[in-house]
């Protein structure tokens, strides 16, 4: 590791203290919606790890991305709150920066693939209902979650390595509430546009592809519904994956807009409101949204 980085004492990171009228209201709605999101998901994995109507592979799934939720918003609402009831700035070490930015990482990509999984799930399901036992076996399934979480370890490796390893300034700031991949990376004060196209494009490849995988599902499903003659068996098919494809529109859709986005057209506030939204909002939304429109889901 650089020199520069060996005696590096800590990042400040900025979070919301430009916007002092806000901290008050912002930590109440960032309390409740990871109260919320702790107690929703935590439920989920507590019903689909007991009840014996549950034991399908969409639930297995279901539980693995309820985990995955939960440890997500612990790695970052703790220390936001934290912060948000600060009136200065606080510090994080180096340390625990590259530790919270690898946490993120895995668990962002390992969400992408299980979502690609629950995609490839319903495919099976609707489209070879007559091989679905074959098709997605336990076997499938826990290799699925397997390989969704290395495939999130790998990705934070690299990355964290290629980043943490670049030399920063001796007073870094971080114009965020945490330790995100851009933010970071824009401190760097050398090889910082290579090292940014590097990460930039290949967080952008891990985006698109499980959501190319996640269309391409969908569109044969489409294609099967659409071969329906009864409009009951339509809507009675599409609601078993209406809950799915509103989640994958929260999560790919925030992600797209803060990854894929050019640098000019992005600005600090707007990052940190797309942040706040994907590492807070939507892991309350999504057992809410499988609750309430997953007829099977729950009950």
């Amino acid at each position: 590791m650089a020199k520069e980085n060996q005696t590096l004492p800590e990042f400040l990171l900025l979070g919301f203290s430009d916007l002092r009228a806000l901290q008050g209201p912002l930590f109440w709605v960032v309390f409740l919606a990871y109260l919320a999101t702790f107690l929703g998901n935590s439920m989920i994995i507590l019903l689909t790890q007991t009840s014996p109507a549950l034991n399908s592979p969409m639930y297995f799934f279901l539980r693995h991305l309820s985990v995955v939720e939960l440890i997500y918003t612990t790695n970052i609402v703790p220390r936001t709150l934290v912060d948000l009831a600060s009136p200065y700035p606080r510090a994080i070490s180096f340390q625990g920066c590259a530790a919270q930015m690898y946490i993120f990482i895995v668990l962002g990509i390992s969400e992408c693939c299980l979502l690609t999984a629950m995609a490839y799930d319903r495919y099976a399901a609707i489209c070879r209902p007559l091989h679905y036992s074959t098709l997605m076996n336990w076997q499938v399934c826990v290799a699925m979650v397997g390989t969704s979480w290395f495939m999130g370890i790998i990705t934070a490796t690299t990355h964290s390595s290629l980043i943490f390893t670049l030399p920063f300034p001796s007073h870094p700031i971080i114009p965020h509430f945490l330790c995100d991949i851009l933010p970071v990376l824009r401190l760097a004060s050398a090889g910082k546009h290579r090292s940014e196209i590097s990460v930039m494009a290949a967080t952008v490849i891990l985006i698109m592809i499980p959501f190319s995988l996640i269309v391409t599902s969908y569109a044969r499903i489409l294609g099967t519904i659409l071969a329906m003659a009864s409009t009951h068996s339509r809507h009675k098919v599409f609601s078993t994956c209406s809950s799915h494809l509103l989640v994958v529109f929260l999560f790919f859709g925030t992600a797209s807009i803060t990854y894929i986005q050019p640098r000019a057209g992005s600005s600090v506030t707007m990052d940190r409101i797309l942040s706040l939204f994907y590492t807070v909002i939507t892991p309350m939304l999504n057992p809410i949204i499988y609750t309430l429109r997953n007829k099977e889901c729950l009950r």
